[in-house]
Formats: structure tokens, C-alpha cells, sequence
């Protein structure tokens, strides 16, 4: 397949952008701002759409986790999807699609027509975010120029998340409609633009076919996976449900390995797992984004039901990590160009797990100063070094070809960690609620779930360390190089 570059596109010799070429990772980058943006708002903005459309809290929970199950269980099919029908195309036909239903969202005057807005932008989103970052790794070359790309694009997922809390506070006082709207006029300026700078490239050629049984397999194996998670707490983590969805998934997944062991053209190339940088940075994006979210969720409900914090105030108590990231998008490139991605997530995880640990101090009255500050700069700090790094060390050494199912995976990696690790989160707290509900004893009961995000954050720090024995100072790990056919990469040693 030839390369997406094209003259107006490519960077100079030099290594210096183009106004074209910054304008297409301007574009991209606007798309994963607002899939950040749009889950923070919906947040602080549940009660009041609970009050104005009679919604119960069960209900509320699918406003959501509708755009959850949309996002993670699509991952997947959206990622390949880029790679043979082009990237170009699918990002702009999803950006369109995520346009479209935010304003469905804020128009509707029912829950279930909410609910379903928020599943179709979950579902855009599966097909645009894996489209944007291939369309990175495969516009800039792959070493300081991409590290510096993808550097800033991942810190815009911190920063639409940081900016989408205050966004709500300040708009939910005039209506919740209004944190619905927002992302609309965005995403469609994102779309004209895009289909002006957005590089072309050619649909891969001679695949052997569509893999229509793993699309199906995968996709309802994701589905029925993250479907499950979520609704465990309140169905029961030992109940005849969730252990009957657990056993479907378990064996829709092995039917899907056997699937794309025989596929020509699979879903997933399972071969691209025997990589040891692979591995590490999948699980790495499991359980970095895993501990974040069960964090931010307990910190959120600490501050606004204990503390008596308002959206807003809570809001801005969260600034400090997202404008350290935010600041840092155009230097962690050069970074990781110095450093290597294994040494930096290792630091990464390190400043994560201390900022975790040092929030377990605080008390009713907490000086903001002297107890929370100090941990939203380690977790600013943290994510600012962890994320690029793991987009990094997942996209290098992967042929274009495959670019944007491995940026499916790494993404489905993310979301699958945010749910899981949330929802077992959510259930050590529950199973600590106190008979009597004193502030003190709802602070005391949220310690424990604090414990699980250290401990989780503790456990990808460990498996991070795996990787430093083998990276050699100065140089990004790279993954090994895949090959186009299955059969030919079970013949050549994958090196760690």
C-alpha cells in the first residue's frame, strides 16, 4: 500500500511541519478532545438530566454506560475497519455520525432516546478514535516526528477531560441540554476542515476477504463483556447473571482466537501479541487508565457528597493535572526521544501510585494546598509521562497496514480498563457502606476503594519493570516489525 503522504502533507527533510500538516493533527486531535470532553461532562451533568426527564438512577447509569458499550465493544471492528476500507474515510464518516447524534442528544425529550443518542456516539467514536491515531502513525514517520505527534495528541485526551468538567459545571447551571450541544458545532468544523487537510490513503489491497465471523465474534464477545461489567455491581458479582455472561464471553472469546488463527484476513493478528513492548504497553493501558478512573470517580463523589464541594469547585480542584499535561504535549516528545517509552511509563507509574497514596490523607476539612494539590500534580505528572509513552510503544514497529488495528486494540485496552477496574472499584466501596451514613464513615468507607487504585496502579508499575532489562539507553522500545501474512509470522521469532 502506498503512503498516505502527500507533498502538501509530509514534513520537510528538516523535520519541520507544514501548516497542512499541523492543521491535520489539529483536526485529529479535535476529535479525541471531544470523545475526553464529552464523558466529563455527561458526569457532573446527571442529576439535573435525571430531575428535567424523570429518569431513575438505574436509568441515569445508562446515559453513561450507553456510550461505554458503544466505544469499547466497537473498538475492535472500527480499528480494522480503518485499515481496509481507509482512514480517511471512516474518520470522517464517524466524525459525522458524532456530530449528528450530539445533537440528537441535546434535543430529545425522553431517557431511552438519550440513552440511544449516547450509544450512537459511543459506536462513532469506537471507528473515529482508532482512525485518528493511525492516521497519525502512518503520516509521520515513525521515531522523533511521531513521538512529538502522538505526544500532543494523547495530552488532548487529558485536556478535553480536565476542560469538559469545568465545561459542565458552567453550563449545567443553565441547562444539561447545553453540555449535550457543545461537542455538535465542534465536531462539524472538525469535519469541513478535515475534508480539506486530511491525507488520502489507498484501502488495503489483497487482504484475503473480510473476517466476518471474528467482526461478529469480537464485537459481540466486547459487547457482552463490557455490558457485563458494568451492570455487576448492581446485578451481583456472584449472581446466576453475571456469572452466565462471564461464561458467554469466556466462550465467544475462545471461538474468536479460533477464528483468527484460520482467518486470511483476521480481525485482530493474533502474532502481533508475541511482541514483549506490545504486550507490556496493552496491559500498561489497562491498568494506568484502570486506576485512574476508579480514582477520579471516588475523589469526584468524596469532594461533592462529603465535602459539600460544588460541580464546579470540584471541577477546578482537577485543573491542576490537566493543565500540567496540557502544557507538556509539545515537550514529552522530546522526552521519549532522550529516555525511551519503558523508562518513562516505569517513571509514570511511580508519580501515579505516590499521588494515590498520599490522597489516602485526607480528612474532613482538608487544606487543599497541603493535602490534594500535591497529588493532582504527581497524577498530572504521571499521565503526562504514561500515555504518550504507551501510544508509542503500541504503534512503533507495526506495519502501516496494520496501524489502525493495533490502534483498535490499544484503545480497547483503555476502555475495557476503565470499566473493569471502575466497576470492582465501585463494588469494594459498596461492600464497605456504612449502616450509618456520618461524613466521616462515607470518607472512611471510600479508603478502601483508594487502597484497590493504588494496588492496581502498583500491579502495571510491576509488569512495566519487565521492560527495562531489555531497553537500551537513548531509544523508544519499538515493537517488532509484523508481517502481512499470519502463517509468515508464525515462521519468524518475534523479538521482545
Amino acid at each position: 500500500m502506498t503512503s498516505p503522504l502527500t507533498p502538501s502533507t509530509a514534513p520537510s527533510p528538516a523535520g519541520r511541519w507544514t501548516a497542512r500538516l499541523w492543521g491535520t493533527l489539529l483536526v485529529l486531535c479535535a476529535a479525541m478532545f471531544l470523545d475526553a470532553l464529552d464523558v466529563s461532562m455527561v458526569g457532573v451533568a446527571l442529576p439535573s438530566i435525571g430531575a428535567d426527564l424523570g429518569m431513575s438512577t438505574s436509568a441515569l447509569q445508562w446515559v453513561v454506560s450507553g456510550y461505554i458499550l458503544g466505544y469499547g465493544g466497537l473498538l475492535l471492528l472500527g480499528g480494522r475497519t480503518a485499515d481496509l476500507l481507509g482512514r480517511r474515510q471512516v474518520f470522517l464518516v464517524a466524525l459525522g455520525v458524532f456530530a449528528l447524534a450530539s445533537l440528537l442528544g441535546g434535543l430529545v425529550d425522553s431517557g431511552p432516546l438519550l440513552i440511544a443518542s449516547r450509544f450512537v456516539k459511543g459506536l462513532s467514536a469506537a471507528f473515529t478514535a482508532p482512525a485518528g491515531l493511525s492516521i497519525i502513525t502512518t503520516t509521520f514517520p515513525e521515531g522523533p516526528l511521531r513521538n512529538r505527534a502522538l505526544s500532543i495528541y494523547t495530552t488532548c485526551a487529558a485536556a478535553g477531560y480536565s476542560m469538559g468538567l469545568v465545561f459542565s459545571g458552567l453550563l449545567t447551571e443553565a441547562s444539561w441540554r447545553f453540555t449535550m450541544l457543545l461537542p455538535a458545532p465542534v465536531a462539524l468544523l472538525a469535519l469541513l476542515v478535515g475534508m480539506k487537510l486530511l491525507p488520502r490513503s489507498e484501502r488495503e489491497r489483497d487482504h484475503g476477504g473480510y473476517d466476518v465471523p471474528g467482526a461478529v465474534l469480537g464485537t459481540a464477545s466486547m459487547l457482552l463483556l463490557v455490558f457485563t461489567v458494568v451492570q455487576a455491581p448492581e446485578a451481583g458479582w456472584a449472581s446466576a447473571r453475571t456469572l452466565l455472561s462471564f461464561a458467554a464471553v469466556a466462550v465467544m472469546l475462545v471461538a474468536f482466537v479460533l477464528v483468527e488463527l484460520r482467518s486470511p484476513s483476521p480481525l485482530v493478528r493474533l502474532g502481533v501479541l508475541r511482541s514483549g513492548p506490545q504486550v507490556r504497553a496493552q496491559l500498561g493501558a489497562l491498568t494506568f487508565v484502570g486506576s485512574y478512573t476508579g480514582f477520579q470517580f471516588l475523589v469526584t463523589l468524596s469532594m461533592q457528597q462529603v465535602l459539600g464541594w460544588s460541580a464546579l469547585h470540584t471541577a477546578l480542584a482537577f485543573l491542576p493535572a490537566g493543565a500540567l499535561v496540557a502544557l507538556s504535549a509539545t515537550k514529552v516528545g522530546d522526552v521519549i526521544d532522550r529516555f525511551g517509552t519503558a523508562r518513562l511509563i516505569v517513571l509514570g507509574f511511580v508519580l501515579l501510585t505516590v499521588g494515590y497514596v498520599l490522597f489516602l490523607r485526607i480528612d474532613l476539612h482538608p487544606v487543599y494546598a497541603a493535602v490534594i494539590l500535591p497529588t493532582m500534580l504527581l497524577v498530572g505528572s504521571g499521565f503526562a509521562l504514561t500515555f504518550p509513552s504507551l501510544n508509542v510503544q503500541a504503534t512503533n514497529g507495526v506495519d502501516e497496514h496494520e496501524q489502525g488495528m493495533v490502534s483498535g486494540l490499544l484503545n480497547t485496552s483503555v476502555q475495557l480498563g476503565g470499566a473493569i477496574f471502575l466497576a470492582v472499584v465501585t463494588a469494594v466501596v459498596t461492600a464497605h457502606a456504612p449502616e450509618k451514613a456520618t461524613p466521616q464513615a462515607v470518607l472512611d468507607s471510600y479508603r478502601p476503594g483508594l487502597v484497590v487504585t493504588a494496588v492496581i496502579a502498583v500491579t502495571g508499575l510491576l509488569l512495566s519493570l519487565t521492560g527495562l532489562r531489555r531497553t537500551r539507553p537513548g531509544r523508544s522500545v519499538v515493537v517488532a516489525r509484523s508481517t502481512v501474512k499470519e502463517t509468515d509470522a508464525d515462521r519468524v521469532p518475534v523479538r521482545d
